[in-house]
């Protein structure tokens, strides 16, 4: 269930949050925003993966 649930998280997250390595983002030039959406994005996908 609980990957199911992330998943489909996963799945909306792609949809709505840009892709910041297509983008060719440099971390350290980062603002705090797009680091919480990288960190948001990276918990999502580890759990769908596991």
């Amino acid at each position: 269930m609980k990957q199911v649930f992330f998943l489909l998280l996963a799945r909306i997250n792609k949809a709505i949050f840009p892709s910041y390595s297509k983008k060719r983002l440099d971390l350290s030039k980062a603002s705090k925003l797009q680091l919480a959406i990288i960190g948001w994005r990276y918990y999502v996908t580890a759990n769908a993966l596991s």
